[in-house]
């Protein structure tokens, strides 16, 4: 699953540059019976649903010229909402000083999710001031998932 999604962020990534969008994430997995591609797109004004159809044409037709999936799917292309999951360091950086939860593999200070201020990021730690002020370093390889609060 993880080399279409990497191949896939790869084709979508031009595509929503050309929209005035970047790529926030890009998903590939199976519910039931089906495969669902979710590609997650963003702009600093909100995206439209214009945004995500023009997307979506332009990345069906790049998926179907190279063909890295081989069973059936379901595309969708949509905002990744308000809880934006932060995973790459360009959208650390972007969201230094905005409130991050933080779902951890192993507890830390008692608890498996924390939520505090980003303070910063660099090689792959992230700083943040949890809600007792205390700034803490996470390495990003223990945290199961990142995102705005």
């Amino acid at each position: 699953m993880a080399r279409v999604e990497n191949i896939v962020y790869k084709l979508a990534e031009p595509i929503a540059e050309e929209n005035q969008c970047e790529v926030v994430d890009v998903v590939y997995k199976k519910e039931g019976s089906d495969w669902f591609l979710r590609v997650f797109i963003d702009k600093d004004e909100g995206i439209t649903i214009d945004d995500c159809e023009a997307v979506s044409r332009a990345l069906s037709e790049e998926i179907d010229r190279v063909d890295p999936i081989t069973q059936g799917y379901y595309l969708e292309v949509s905002s990744p909402g308000i809880n934006r999951p932060l995973k790459r360091p360009k959208d650390f950086e972007k969201f230094i000083g905005e409130e991050i939860e933080i779902k951890l593999y192993k507890v830390v200070k008692g608890k498996k999710t924390i939520c505090g201020i980003l303070e910063d990021y660099k090689d792959d730690i992230i700083f943040m001031k949890d809600e007792e002020g205390e700034l803490l370093k996470i390495n990003k390889k223990d945290a199961a998932l990142v995102k705005l609060a």
